[in-house]
């Protein structure tokens, strides 16, 4: 496999991935081996919703709260350091 995927592992690390390998397709034959013919297909085990919440306009915070806790702030801003060179 490691050949197929053009991987250039040492012998010691193609030992311990096969001992990985192994077991992966043990639980695969695991899951392979259950009887899931009256189980309706599913994303995720539990029954999860989407969690909505009605979209309403609340007030925030007031600027001057807001730029009180930034490290730099100028004329009503946010200032932050540069992360892209001009």
């Amino acid at each position: 496999m490691a050949r197929l995927a053009r991987l250039d592992l040492a012998e010691e690390e193609i030992h311990v991935q096969r001992a990985h390998m192994n077991a992966l397709l043990e639980r695969i034959a695991v899951i392979g081996s259950l009887s899931l013919r009256d189980t309706e297909p599913t994303a995720h085990c539990t029954a999860l919703a989407d969690v909505m919440r009605d979209d309403v306009a609340e007030d925030s915070l007031p600027r001057v709260a807001l730029l009180a806790g930034a490290p730099e702030a100028r004329d009503g801003l946010f200032i932050v350091p540069r992360i892209l060179d001009a």
